[in-house]
């Protein structure tokens, strides 16, 4: 497999590339996928059998089962660091070893249904704050460890929409590939 092979496996679609100006627009277009992104991903594997929520979408790539569970600890993660942003000032949040939790019991071997759910729940929260947050709040940042780079919340609804299609998109390209749609 070439380089650009395994590049388009490992980003099917792109990298998220944040718009200089952010508009109100474009923060409703990131939240509408935010809202939605629950319900398309459980339509995507409610039926898939145990072997293939085991198989990887890339090559050292994740499984499906872990893929989904990422996303349910990634989006938690997240959600938290809306939370602080709203109540703190500028706080520098608590990295974490996405790699590693995916190698976890649960992560490597536990029912995808109870991720989705969480996701659910999740999103449903996530959003009904996100549909209120005021310019002001959209302004307000967090403080990443590993960069110290300052990154604000509108900036983080964009980027965790990109989160959810990017999966969504691992997930969708290996059932095509495997003739599982």
């Amino acid at each position: 497999m070439t380089s650009a092979e395994l590049e388009k496996l490992k980003y099917p679609i792109g990298q998220f590339e944040c718009p200089s100006n952010i508009s109100e627009q474009i923060i409703e277009s990131w939240i509408s996928i935010l809202e939605h992104f629950p319900n398309r991903l459980e339509n995507l594997v409610k039926d898939l059998s145990d072997k293939q929520l085991d198989t990887v979408y890339r090559p050292d790539g994740w499984t499906i089962r872990q893929v989904v569970h990422h996303i349910a600890d990634s989006h938690h993660h997240s959600y938290s660091r809306f939370k602080w942003t709203l109540t703190e000032d500028k706080p520098v949040i608590k990295a974490y070893y996405e790699d590693r939790w995916a190698e976890l019991m649960d992560t490597r071997t536990a029912p995808i249904g109870m991720s989705l759910s969480y996701i659910k729940a999740l999103h449903e929260k996530l959003v009904y704050i996100l549909k209120r947050l005021s310019e002001e709040d959209l302004n307000k940042c967090f403080v990443h460890p590993e960069t110290n780079n300052e990154v604000k919340l509108n900036y983080n609804i964009g980027n965790y929409a990109w989160h959810s299609n990017h999966h969504y998109a691992h997930i969708e390209n290996l059932l095509k590939r495997n003739d599982w749609l």
